[in-house]
């Protein structure tokens, strides 16, 4: 069916009535010229033509994918069932169940992200973004909650290749929104820019990204400014505890985090109101016009499309893998700690880059496309949902599971980003965008990316744990 059939209905075509079930608007939008409320139908390129499930069909669009480059991503499926095998029948090749497992990661995720767009084709705009806005950060939220299920309380003190994971946790929280914030949005920005002189985009979309970055900033600065403040205090000149000690100051600095991860987790269902019901016509408006200069856009109506069932299969195929996936990566992560990798690179650059890879490649290619304002929600949205959402998640999982999950980041990892912050509300403030400042930014990712590198582990040192209180009341007490 051509893109210009638009006039389908359920009774005329009886074999498209799951199509049009599932093209029913999540929340209804108010008709300002009648004062009703009314349920508006499914864009043309959301409906399949078909019903049910089709191997055949399925394999095939499964395969396509959504762009060019997508489609390649594909070839990294035979990774899996490798990592799968290792694991299962070669379990001391440590090293290479963790770059199979790393590898092969990608292609799942790429499939849930594609799945999460198909699925969004058949809502309205604004639902049909943030729900695959929400399934592309599935692959985080499953990774950051097996690594708070291994992490082992034995040694809160020591790096991962002791057990513990929760600064590992802590680097991947802020690396999945500096990965977003820099590395994405800045190769959309460089890729845009390639096509065309420069981009523009809607100030609602970038205002209300940044002005929710800098409250999710922060959130999640109040608890490492609270210890790091008061850390000095507990030790005094003679080397024993001062009236405030370390370990009332680690319980409060817990309970803040917690307090303060349920309030942003509010400010996160405030934040998806906003978008879906209240002000849903002006971003709706937005993304509109935004498909009407997409490029392929005619191309990409004639694609055959996922029927709802196809949307679940491919769901539960890709989650599947992922968390199999997922699994066999957090086991390795002592050994390739072990190896040299440094805890703060392993969190904030390389688990953030396997876990967002669908999302990134999503974004780039609506940036390719002159979609920027697609692109600036599949960068924003994802950075909002980890700051308001996965990270204040994992926070209360760890309180569940009586495991010490807090927000007291590195300083180092709290000054990257409010700096990231800062240089992209300055980007985003003139409304455009081209391929200098998208070069820049991935600049700044790769200097962030260096620094990690060098950051010492945290039994080493670090700017807000127990053990660097504990050095300086050795070397005083000598």
């Amino acid at each position: 069916m051509g893109p210009e059939d638009n006039s389908r209905s359920p009774a005329e075509h009886p074999n498209d009535h799951e199509d049009a079930q599932e093209s029913q608007q999540l929340l209804p939008t108010f008709n300002h010229h009648t004062g009703l409320n009314i349920i508006h139908s499914v864009a043309p390129e959301g409906e399949s033509g078909r019903h049910g499930f089709d191997f055949v069909p399925f394999c095939k669009i499964m395969w396509k994918s959504s762009s060019q480059v997508s489609m390649l991503v594909n070839v990294l499926w035979p990774f899996a069932p490798i990592a799968i095998i290792l694991h299962y029948g070669f379990s001391g090749l440590h090293i290479w169940i963790f770059a199979m497992s790393y590898i092969g990661m990608v292609a799942p995720a790429n499939l849930l992200g594609f799945a999460g767009q198909e699925l969004a084709r058949k809502m309205p705009k604004v639902t049909g973004v943030l729900v695959e806005t929400a399934l592309g950060s599935i692959v985080e939220i499953i990774l950051f909650l097996i690594l708070i299920k291994k992490h082992s309380t034995k040694e809160d003190n020591g790096a991962a290749e002791h057990g513990n994971l929760i600064p590992v946790i802590q680097a991947a929280i802020l690396g999945s929104i500096l990965t977003n914030l820099l590395l994405c949005l800045g190769l959309c920005f460089f890729v845009g820019g390639l096509r065309q002189q420069s981009q523009k985009f809607h100030a609602a979309v970038s205002e209300v990204g940044t002005g929710l970055l800098l409250v999710a900033g922060f959130g999640l600065l109040i608890p490492s400014a609270f210890y790091s403040s008061l850390k000095s205090a507990t030790v005094t000149a003679s080397g024993s505890e001062a009236s405030y000690g370390d370990k009332q100051l680690r319980h409060d600095t817990l309970k803040i985090s917690q307090i303060t991860s349920i309030i942003l987790i509010i400010a996160f269902f405030i934040y998806i109101w906003f978008n879906a019901r209240s002000h849903d016509s002006i971003f709706d408006e937005v993304l509109a016009s935004d498909e009407e200069r997409d490029r392929d856009r005619h191309s990409d109506h004639a694609k055959a499309k996922f029927t709802f069932t196809e949307c679940v299969v491919a769901l539960v195929i890709s989650l599947t893998f992922v968390c199999l996936l997922a699994e066999f990566l957090v086991e390795q992560i002592p050994h390739v700690v072990d190896r040299g990798v440094p805890d703060q690179f392993l969190g904030l650059i390389l688990l953030p880059l396997v876990e967002k890879a669908a999302e990134h490649l999503t974004a780039i290619d609506e940036a390719w496309d002159d979609q920027m304002n697609f692109a600036l929600y599949h960068c924003l949205s994802p950075s909002i949902q980890t700051a308001l959402f996965n990270a204040p998640l994992v926070v209360i999982v760890g309180w569940i599971l009586n495991k010490p999950m807090d927000l007291n980041f590195e300083i180092f990892m709290i000054a990257l980003l409010v700096l990231s912050i800062l240089v992209i509300g300055n980007f985003l403030r003139d409304g455009e965008s081209n391929y200098l400042e998208g070069a820049l930014l991935v600049i700044i990712y790769l200097i962030c990316a260096v620094a990690a590198w060098y950051y010492p582990d945290p039994d080493v040192a670090t700017s807000n744990g127990g053990n660097l209180v504990l050095q300086v009341a050795d070397t005083v007490a000598s």
